[in-house]
């Protein structure tokens, strides 16, 4: 299973990406936007951890590059804000599948991903 976590803090992008590895998951780490972008061309993702509040870009831009060029890619929006709280996340990305906190246990989204990418 590849997975795209898109996480400007370094420190919380490695505790998800160790969760996920020691799962058996290929995990590649970017910080911005333009990484992500990169990364989704020259790669294939059954599905994507993305901050919704990224240090360098757009987190929106991200899925929405992501539904054209890996439609297939499913997204999993963290975020430490109430920022989308109500759920319109899933109007405004055709590719999201979960929306969480940043703060939720990374085993529980390690849990989260291995779900949503096998129902791929």
């Amino acid at each position: 299973m590849n997975v795209l976590i898109v996480e400007s803090k370094p420190e919380l992008g490695s505790l998800w990406q160790r969760h996920l590895e020691r799962m058996g998951a290929s995990v590649t780490l970017v910080q911005s936007q333009e990484e992500a972008t990169l990364a989704l061309c020259d790669n294939d993702y059954r599905i994507m951890v993305l901050d919704l509040v990224l240090d360098e870009g757009s987190a929106l831009a991200v899925a929405d590059f992501a539904s054209y060029r890996r439609p297939d890619t499913r997204v999993i929006f963290v975020t430490n804000t109430s920022f989308f709280s109500d759920g319109s996340i899933f109007a405004h990305s055709s590719n999201a599948c979960a929306y969480v906190q940043s703060a939720t246990p990374p085993e529980d989204l390690a849990a989260m991903v291995e779900h949503y990418a096998s129902t791929t």
